[in-house]
Parts: structure tokens; sequence; C-alpha cells
């Protein structure tokens, strides 16, 4: 199992997971003495240079899974359309992480509907060795048929938990993908797990795992450290 946040610099994670004052250079330093896995997501809005993977690759420790999220250019303003010169982008940044390279998460428009045919295009166009997680936010694509494509192209289908998200509960892949964007019913990336939420989660990846699935779960409720306490708590359950 791996078990993260979605980023890992904040101001207001001072004291919660660094030491007051801690320079943001400085952050992951930090990060990486906690947990094993993190999830980029600045990348979605400015896509990093390769050498800026390259340093990560020397910077973080072995066992250490960097998850990337797609940028935006290709996901909100081509909506997976030609996404040939998008991929040779990605493809040239993550390779640079070599064994420190976790999924690649695309998260769709929320205001992209369902379209079998663009999907099945775009993640042909995926080379094999990059593992892909689709986090769908318009609510057709959540359909057996799009499970169907996915499971052919083992791609992960995003399991979701936040306000007003679905969440189906299917795996399409050898792997899990999870994202866990708070619990407030009205606001997404708002408030903390309880214990008992987190119980039932930490229920669902055992089965995951006991059904030869790897795992990755993903804390995106960075308000007040929310995201860091309920990481580690889940951690402790799962004794991952």
């Amino acid at each position: 199992m791996h078990i993260g946040t979605s980023g890992w610099s904040y101001d207001h994670w001072d004291g919660v997971l660094y030491p007051q004052g801690t320079p943001a250079r400085d952050r992951l330093t930090h990060y990486v003495r906690r947990f094993s896995t993190v999830e980029l997501n600045a990348s979605f809005y400015r896509w990093p240079k390769a050498t800026t993977f390259a340093g990560w690759r020397q910077r973080l420790p072995d066992g250490f899974l960097l998850t990337v999220k797609a940028p935006r250019g290709l996901t909100h303003a081509k909506r997976l359309r030609e996404p040939e010169a998008w991929i040779e982008r990605i493809v040239a940044g993550v390779h640079e992480l070599g064994d420190r390279r976790g999924v690649l998460l695309v998260q769709t428009h929320p205001a992209q509907v369902r379209d079998d045919a663009r999907l099945e295009y775009f993640l042909g166009c995926v080379p094999s060795w990059l593992r892909v997680a689709m986090e769908f936010r318009h609510p057709s694509w959540h359909e057996p048929a799009v499970f169907g494509i996915l499971e052919r192209h083992g791609a992960a289908y995003c399991v979701m938990s936040g306000a007003g998200l679905p969440c189906v509960l299917r795996a399409t892949a050898p792997f899990v993908y999870v994202r866990l964007h708070g619990p407030d019913d009205s606001h997404l990336y708002a408030g903390s797990y309880s214990d008992d939420d987190l119980r039932w989660w930490a229920e669902r990846m055992r089965e995951w795992q006991a059904s030869g699935h790897e795992v990755f779960a993903y804390f995106n409720n960075d308000g007040y450290g929310h995201a860091v306490r309920n990481a580690e708590t889940l951690k402790a359950l799962t004794g991952s």
C-alpha cells in the first residue's frame, strides 16, 4: 500500500508536517521522513522540466514513489483531444523518475461528458510502462462500458471520496487508485475524516490488497493539516 497526500508544500502545514518557518525548498525533506509516496499537483498548473524530474529522482529515497497529475493543457484545454504532443512531454518528464515513478493521474474537466472513442484513443497513445489512473468528474463516465475500456488498457478507475462525487469501488487495473477529497458534504477539500471513516477505508484497502491489487491513496483535504493527520492514521490502520 502507498498512502500519502496531494502535494507536500503548504504554508499552513508549518508545525504540522514540518517545523515552523521551514523554507519551501526543505519541505520535501521533512515529507519523505513521514510518507513513502506523494501526489504532485503543481504539474497540473505548470508542467515541470525534465531536469526538475531528474532532480526529484536524486532527492527521493529508495522505495519512494512520486505520482504526477497530468497538465490541464491536456485535460482541460484539449480535453484529451490530439494528445500526442502532450504525451511526449509527459513521458520525457516522468521517465526521468526511474524507479521513483508512481502513477500518472489524469483528471478530466467537470464539463467533459463521456466519449468512449476519445478515451480509447488517448489510452492507446500512452506507453505501456506508464501507469495511468483516470479521475472522471462528469457523472456520464461512471458506466460499465467505460470500466471495460480502462480494463483493456490496464488503466485504473480513480475511486473518489468527496462532496458531490460518486464513490464507486471499482478496480480496473492491477492497482487501485483512491483520492480522498475530504468528508464535508458541501465543499470539496474540506473537513477531517473520522477514525470510523478511516477504519472503513482501511478495510476496503485491505480487501483490494488481499485480491492482489497494489493500492495508492492520497488525501487532498489539505486545510489545517487534515490531510497529513488523516494519512498518518490510515497508514497506522493498514500497517503500511
